[in-house]
């Protein structure tokens, strides 16, 4: 029987290797921080539901609409991380501004709220803030120097 299978070679010798390469790098698009959406995208997930999980819907009615616009927020800018990451990157710094606004929203919006209050907001806003931080120093590094 004849070897009609072609053996493994380097696909440098392909007369396409340029053009291959430079559409691949065109794909990937610089992405650096693409782990990173996924986990805004929950994050801001948590955020929208998170007056439900701990049941402070009927307590503080004015943070529950909060935490769920913030939410929806964050987790619209994931999903623009992910769909436009040369444009959305910029935005990053949005990220960590809504981050500090969640660590004091619950003494501006809410009314005297309780200790597991405070404490989930402080927890998204530091988590908010620290993923922001990272899609910003990540795009800044990643940006092409002029």
């Amino acid at each position: 029987m004849a070897n009609v299978s072609p053996g493994r070679s380097d696909i440098s010798t392909h007369p396409d290797v340029s053009e291959m390469r430079a559409r691949y790098e065109r794909m990937l698009g610089g992405r650096d921080v693409a782990l990173v959406d996924g986990p805004v995208f929950l994050l801001g997930l948590y955020c929208a539901v998170s007056p439900w999980v701990l049941h402070y819907s009927s307590s503080q009615p004015a943070l529950m609409t909060h935490n769920l616009i913030v939410g929806v927020a964050i987790g619209l800018l994931a999903l623009g991380f992910t769909a436009a990451p040369a444009r959305m990157y910029g935005l990053s710094w949005a990220m960590c501004a809504l981050g500090v606004w969640m660590i004091i929203a619950p003494w501006i919006v809410g009314d005297s709220p309780d200790a597991g209050v405070a404490v989930n907001n402080i927890i998204i806003g530091a988590l908010a803030v620290i993923l922001g931080m990272m899609c910003a120093f990540t795009a800044a590094r990643s940006a092409p120097r002029t």
